[in-house]
């Protein structure tokens, strides 16, 4: 079960960014994401409907529901929309690769979590593969000045992408699923995006095009609905250690399918790069998944 969550999420995040390109334009970025988590958190709560599960968290999960909101479905997302525009997307995939060792730091000082390490090394072994996938990219457009605020902001994100997985995982421990919890935090993050973009007078007309409403329902379902589902089950399931370590995979999809629909070109480097991030993921998992399910069957 575990590897089929694991797998899930990285296919489906890792062909998102195609939609997300498919979305820019027309629509502001913040409206956009707005969409996205609104359809999902109503497609959420038809779920619990059906499944006829409970709907209305109890009192002392609000703060969590609040700060996941903010934090995973608003301000993560701003981040690397903002980001993507200031600095090439390989820099963004460098710093968002760095996920895994945050949340192995932020479990520790936090939530008190025993530092793994080998979650820690498989995720530097991966760093070096993400930085041989992207090193033309990365040697073409070293940033300047103007591009350090992006890599900041990206980096912002990659915190709040963190903290996310956190909250999610202490959400758990008091017997939440990520079902509910994932329903009223989108909705939140899709409100507090609403009244932001209403607030800074940015239009709400959708862009009346087959591709956008396209790659806004793909996005809401699969991306959402779906991946953020399997993934923070996964941080249930292995610790918000291991499941972040998608976030290093997602690369090799993306550029699957980049090489498909925009005609990427393979180069040895990228080959050594697809290599080196495999051994990161057998390193960080190292025992890992049996780990897991002992926790889990006990």
């Amino acid at each position: 079960m575990n590897a089929l969550l694991y797998g899930l999420t990285v296919l489906i995040w890792g062909t998102t960014w195609l939609a997300i390109k498919w979305q820019l334009g027309i629509v502001p970025p913040p409206v956009s994401i707005a969409y996205r988590f609104g359809i999902a958190s109503l497609v959420l709560f038809a779920i619990l409907l059906v499944m006829r599960r409970r709907i209305w968290p109890p009192r002392e999960a609000w703060r969590y529901l609040v700060a996941q909101g903010l934090a995973l479905f608003c301000c993560n997302f701003l981040c690397f929309y903002y980001a993507e525009q200031t600095v090439p997307s390989g820099m963004v995939a460098v710093i968002f690769s760095l996920a895994p060792v945050l949340n192995s730091i932020n479990g520790r000082l936090f939530l008190g979590r025993r530092l793994q390490p080998t979650v820690v090394a498989g995720s530097m072994v991966g760093l070096m593969g993400i930085l041989c996938l992207f090193m033309p990219q990365l040697t073409q457009s070293l940033p300047g000045h103007g591009a350090l605020a992006g890599l900041l902001v990206a980096l912002l994100g990659t915190v709040c992408f963190s903290t996310g997985s956190l909250l999610s995982s202490r959400m758990q421990a008091i017997g939440l699923s990520p079902l509910l919890t994932n329903s009223w935090a989108m909705l939140i993050g899709a409100c507090v995006l609403a009244l932001g973009s209403a607030v800074a007078g940015l239009s709400f007309a959708p862009e009346p095009t087959a591709r956008y409403v396209g790659a806004l329902f793909y996005l809401a379902i699969p991306g959402s609905v779906i991946g953020f589902t399997a993934y923070l089950m996964l941080v249930g399931r292995i610790g918000p250690e291991r499941a972040a370590y998608c976030t290093v995979l997602f690369p090799i999809v993306a550029l699957a399918v980049s090489t498909v629909f925009e005609g990427y070109e393979w180069t040895p480097l990228a080959g050594a790069g697809i290599v080196l991030i495999l051994l990161g993921n057998v390193i960080a998992f190292s025992g890992g998944f049996r780990a897991a399910t002992q926790r889990v069957a006990s």
